[in-house]
């Protein structure tokens, strides 16, 4: 289906013992299951176009270090680096590294979060089909790199610097709502289009709350505490966020959304499960807020080549936006 043909929100169609919004089947091809989801949005041409966003050829990393969050929460572990030393065979080291993918700048897949009242991944998957006894590797992030990577145009919509504009204060280690008003009234700010297969970025300021936090601060709002900034996930936003057609929804903070989250209307379900919408999580904004503010623009060519690993849940985008 092209992007042309996407129905709006209202028109989406039902789909057997699912909620209305379920976009289950819109990319089946001759009787094989979509595994993308939007991201079949990243079409050639669509590439072709956002090719243009190369101007100045400055490149900024998208990437936070994989062990900037010292005490993960949600029973989540800390990476382990090990070297291991060649001697005395060879003068060298190897290096092992263990990561739990939910712990710094990641790439939610298709097989991470099911529609909860139903425990249906995108696209029908089962829960037993990924870590039961015959499990499979149906929508596994192996499938991007089939797709060639996740290359296209991305737009930021900078809120902390638009609520600091405003004199909005507010705590990132809470939960602070971000509205789909807000994200209009920053789009027409910046005087930033967004278009149809975007990657959107919200930078809600987070990583900077982080960065710049104490150490008792940190736990307190990352493993004892677990509310934090995101965008609001109402009946009206997941409408604004699906009749937009991006392609991503990629974030400064832990959730992409507001968290806690409950109901019909929160994100992670609809958009990863039933959209097949990827939500990229902790990425660092921080220095693309600098070079767009530089640029005076707010969008650019992105790229980013995930882990492939066959069934993947999610991975390190590995990600870079080029002016």
């Amino acid at each position: 289906m092209t992007s042309q043909a996407l129905p709006s929100y209202s028109d989406l169609p039902e789909v057997a013992g699912m909620p209305h919004g379920c976009a289950w089947g819109l990319w089946d091809k001759e009787g094989e299951k979509d595994e993308i989801g939007s991201l079949n949005l990243l079409t050639p041409s669509n590439l072709l176009e956002a090719k243009k966003e190369i101007q100045t050829g400055i490149s900024v990393s998208l990437n936070w270090p994989l062990e900037r969050i010292e005490d993960p929460g949600h029973n989540r572990t800390q990476m382990v680096h090990k070297f291991l030393d060649l001697q005395p065979n060879l003068i060298g080291h190897d290096d092992e590294i263990y990561i739990n993918t939910q712990t710094s700048s990641q790439w939610d897949g298709l097989r991470h979060w099911a529609h909860q009242p139903t425990g249906k991944y995108y696209n029908g998957l089962t829960h037993e089909e990924i870590s039961g006894v015959n499990r499979n590797t149906r929508n596994g992030i192996q499938e991007w790199q089939k797709k060639g990577g996740v290359i296209g145009r991305g737009v930021l919509l900078d809120y902390a610097s638009w609520a600091d504009k405003k004199g909005i204060a507010y705590k990132a280690a809470s939960k602070h709502c971000i509205s789909y008003t807000d994200l209009d009234e920053i789009a027409k700010d910046q005087g930033v289009e967004l278009r149809t297969g975007d990657l959107l970025m919200v930078r809600t300021g987070w990583i900077k709350w982080y960065n710049e936090a104490t150490p008792e601060e940190r736990k307190d709002g990352c493993k004892t505490h677990h509310n934090y900034i995101g965008v609001e996930g109402t009946a009206e936003s997941i409408e604004w966020l699906w009749n937009h057609h991006f392609s991503a929804l990629i974030g400064d903070n832990m959730a992409f959304e507001a968290w806690p989250a409950e109901g019909p209307y929160r994100i992670h379900d609809n958009a990863l499960s039933l959209w097949g919408t990827p939500l990229g999580e902790l990425w660092d904004l921080e220095e693309l807020s600098e070079q767009c503010k530089k640029h005076g623009r707010w969008s650019f060519f992105v790229t980013s080549c995930p882990l492939n690993i066959a069934g993947g849940v999610a991975s390190p985008p590995n990600a870079l936006a080029i002016f």
